[in-house]
């Protein structure tokens, strides 16, 4: 049913749940999940006034993408689901559209709300903006 379906990550308990509903959409299926983690740049560069802490920060955001991505791959390979695995830069809701464009994605599936410590009252901010704003059908999962 579907080719391509995209999942930005970040780790949360909403983004795993968005995980879990993309490999078992794909389960069985001739179907790419695209695991996502996007560095948000807006918090990298906050904290560029200082050097030492900007350097601790990209670091601490480059582990937690890798540990989001790890847990992600880790569901697909169990599942014998076909996936990619990539880390962008950049303000996540654009980076979401701009991917899911450049890949053709079917699909998006994501959280309702993530770990930017920001509570919208239904959806988080990259969520409500990434539905606003891309053609492409988007699965909203919770934990």
């Amino acid at each position: 049913m579907y080719d391509d379906i995209l999942v930005p990550t970040d780790g949360s308990d909403s983004s795993t749940a968005a995980v879990e509903q993309a490999v078992a959409i794909a389960e069985g299926e001739p179907t790419t999940v695209h695991f996502l983690h996007v560095v948000d740049v807006g918090t990298e560069m906050s904290a560029s006034a200082s050097g030492n802490i900007a350097s601790q920060l990209t670091e601490t955001l480059e582990e937690k993408a890798e540990s989001a991505l790890d847990d992600a791959v880790s569901r697909a390979e169990a599942a014998g689901v076909d996936y990619e695995k990539t880390t962008r830069e950049g303000d996540p809701h654009e980076v979401i559209e701009e991917y899911s464009t450049e890949h053709d994605v079917d699909l998006i599936v994501m959280g309702a709300s993530g770990q930017s410590g920001l509570k919208e009252r239904l959806l988080g901010s990259t969520t409500d903006r990434v539905v606003r704003t891309v053609e492409t059908s988007v699965l909203i999962a919770r934990p």
